[in-house]
């Protein structure tokens, strides 16, 4: 009697008696086999698997009604066309940006929206932006220290202001200022924009 297959997903069945020193290497693919399958298996599939109690809210967390709009608990997907439309709010996380030796680095792969705290004068370097074809945007709250030391920042050669001419930053001991960056073509080139200067604290 040779080894058999398992019905649904053919998983090697050692004959009985035989395989001399084999079931270990049938078996360890078995187990790679099942490992595979329960790699995409969510939370919820593995509680109804284990038989615990799920809600139906739960089970209804994948159950997307409408391609390209995004629900509560859902997947985000996209339309035919490659669309998503958020019929809510979008929270981003903040990251802060901090200098080493005069030198800063924003990682476009870290979010949209960034803070730096100037503690010396610091140059900017811009990395990971998305491949050419492909639009990104980021804003950067920049704060001078409480000691108005009017610290001062480099830009990447890459990014163009209006008139080709850079901010002037608020010198004063707690300024802030908010700018804009926006590339498409890799980080070849980046467009600044100025959202605001010397910001006041809202009354």
């Amino acid at each position: 009697m040779a080894d058999g297959t398992t019905t649904n997903y053919t998983f090697v069945k050692p004959e009985v008696g035989a395989s001399e020193d084999t079931w270990g290497t049938k078996l360890n693919a078995n187990w790679d086999a099942i490992d595979t399958l329960l790699g995409g298996v969510s939370n919820v599939e593995f509680a109804i698997l284990d038989g615990a109690t799920v809600t139906t809210a739960e089970i209804n967390y994948l159950d997307i009604t409408a391609l390209g709009t995004s629900e509560a608990s859902k997947v985000v997907t996209a339309d035919a066309n490659g669309v998503t439309t958020f019929d809510g709010g979008i929270v981003e996380d903040e990251t802060a940006v901090t200098s080493t030796t005069n030198a800063a680095t924003i990682n476009c792969r870290d979010g949209n929206v960034f803070t730096h705290v100037l503690t010396e004068n610091t140059t900017f370097t811009f990395s990971n932006p998305p491949a050419s074809g492909r639009a990104f945007a980021f804003t950067l709250k920049l704060v001078q220290d409480a000691g108005a030391s009017g610290y001062t920042v480099t830009w990447p050669a890459s990014v163009d202001y209006a008139g080709a001419t850079a901010p002037t930053l608020t010198a004063t001991a707690s300024a802030v200022d908010v700018l804009v960056f926006y590339t498409h073509d890799g980080g070849t080139n980046w467009y600044g924009f100025v959202a605001g200067q010397a910001m006041g604290t809202p009354a």
